[in-house]
């Protein structure tokens, strides 16, 4: 499966939607200035990393099902 290239890509979406709930969650439990300051912000990169991530990972699904049939 790793040998897939586009596997590889989901895989990476994936790991970037963890890095930033990481930054996230590290800046809440930190509190201060810099999650009063950049709270909001990561909680849209979040969402929009996400939405990026369910998007390849529905077109991986569908193009292997394709291939498969």
């Amino acid at each position: 499966m790793w040998q897939d290239p586009f596997f590889i890509v989901v895989a990476a979406s994936v790991l970037v939607v963890l890095v930033i709930l990481m930054i996230g969650i590290g800046g809440f439990a930190r509190g201060g200035e810099f999650n009063r300051k950049h709270a909001n912000r990561i909680m849209r990169y979040r969402i929009a990393a996400q939405a990026i991530a369910v998007l390849i990972i529905l077109a991986f699904v569908f193009f292997r099902q394709l291939g498969s049939g």
